[in-house]
């Protein structure tokens, strides 16, 4: 058979893929980036607020001591940027240590320029706000504990900020100017910063929110193949009965005379034969008697005979097939992806009995399967649905499982599946598989 047309481009897809990191650690690396960001504009809001108080209001402050400590602060945050490329997960007792080298910049300024009378003091409560939304509850109250001890250390030693009373004069008071400075600095911070960590406490939730569905979803699975298991060993003696029974039946003279009665016990015995291959392919992906069934073959091969298989049962006579691997390689007979295979052309000659097309080839380290047909594709709404259990338009119990097994099979390979409707109409389902994944090793032993 040959290959008539191309695949178009995707329209939509349906694939969920392995997320490279857990829900929390990827949370605790970006509330990591939000505190270098929010530090940066922390540390040029300082900057600016020094050279402004030292030169523009006139007030005697150790600007020097003041950088240094900035240029520290400043350091610190560029190492934390560092550490943001590391694969090792953010803790929140890292968390908890950053937060701390924000208080302890922070009071060093505050000594240098009045203490608790530097209308700047309420920064502390920033901090404590920050350790509360990032933090668990024991860490936050450490948050707690030590910005008092900071604001009672500062009450006691803090050098003195030479500032008149002159609070009744309103804005025009440099003591309330700061502290409108401050209350503006601490609300923009926390409503930047608030908003963002809100944003990556959803993505989390939503993440987990996926990982508890595939764990339910895989669940669904293993319960269907126990009960694929049980009922195939249930089977199989029937079966074998049946097949002895009509084999005695071929011998018998009133059979063997009569050539309708004999061509009925040969399709008979043919029907048996294919249920025990189907109830051996069961027991097969089941992990039993695998060392009996399975063969090594080669990608081109095992891929002809799926193909060749499937044409004897289905009888398309509109299927077009293409193999465009290239170089073989060697792999072990998997039932599961035999299965997930005829799963796909099953539904488009379902849909497209008159024209359906598989195309395999090689793209890069992985086998991408491509099957496509000329129905009437599938239904915007189901769309988004493809992949889980019983999201099928065919009205029948069950429906909707074979696509819901070809993503999982997929998933288990390392694969992903992708879905969508062509742009001249008909369906598309391509499956990419690593060939890591599939193909044996060329100096694997022989016979597996």
């Amino acid at each position: 058979m040959c290959l008539v047309g191309t695949a178009s481009p995707m329209v939509n897809v349906a694939s969920p893929s392995h997320a490279a990191v857990g829900p929390d650690q990827a949370a605790g690396l970006k509330n990591l980036q939000q505190l270098i960001q929010l530090r940066w504009m922390a540390l040029f809001g300082q900057i600016a607020t020094v050279a402004v108080v030292a030169h523009g209001m006139d007030i005697p402050i150790p600007e020097h001591i003041m950088y240094a400590v900035l240029a520290g602060l400043g350091a610190f945050n560029l190492l934390s940027l560092l550490r943001c490329r590391t694969p090792l997960p953010v803790t929140a007792t890292e968390l908890l240590l950053t937060l701390l080298v924000d208080v302890g910049a922070l009071t060093a300024l505050l000594y240098l320029s009045g203490g608790t009378t530097n209308p700047f003091v309420f920064l502390f409560l920033l901090q404590v706000i920050l350790g509360a939304v990032l933090l668990p509850v024991w860490a936050t109250w450490v948050m707690v504990a030590v910005t008092t001890l900071c604001f009672a250390g500062l009450a006691l030693w803090a050098r003195p900020l030479p500032l008149p009373l002159d609070h009744d004069q309103g804005l025009a008071s440099p003591y309330t100017q700061g502290m409108l400075i401050c209350f503006v600095l601490n609300a923009v911070l926390l409503v930047v910063f608030i908003s963002r960590i809100v944003g990556n406490l959803r993505e989390r939730d939503t993440r987990l929110a996926l990982l508890r569905q595939r764990a339910a979803e895989e669940e669904h699975v293993v319960r269907m193949g126990l009960l694929a298991s049980g009922a195939a060993h249930e089977l199989g003696t029937p079966l074998s009965t049946l097949a002895v029974i009509l084999g005695d039946w071929q011998h018998l003279p009133h059979f063997s005379s009569e050539p309708e009665l004999a061509d009925d016990v040969a399709e008979m015995q043919a029907q048996v034969a294919r249920c025990k291959a189907i109830v051996s392919g069961i027991l097969l992906s089941a992990g039993e008697a695998r060392g009996e069934s399975s063969s090594e073959t080669t990608v081109c091969a095992f891929l002809d005979s799926v193909v060749q298989a499937w044409c004897e049962r289905r009888n398309c006579s509109g299927f077009h097939y293409h193999n465009a691997f290239g170089d073989d390689l060697p792999m072990v007979a998997d039932s599961a992806i035999q299965q997930m295979i005829g799963n796909v052309l099953d539904n488009a000659a379902d849909a497209s009995p008159q024209a359906v097309w598989f195309e395999a080839r090689r793209e890069d380290d992985a086998l991408v399967l491509t099957v496509w047909d000329q129905g009437p594709g599938f239904a915007p709404q189901l769309l988004p649905q493809i992949g889980k259990p019983y999201q099928s338009t065919k009205g029948h119990p069950g429906g909707g499982l074979g696509l819901f097994l070809v993503f999982n099979v997929a998933r288990t390979l390392g694969g992903n599946v992708v879905v969508g409707n062509l742009p001249e109409g008909g369906a598309q389902v391509r499956i990419t598989l690593p060939l890591a994944a599939i193909t044996l090793a060329e100096d694997a032993p022989h016979g597996i």
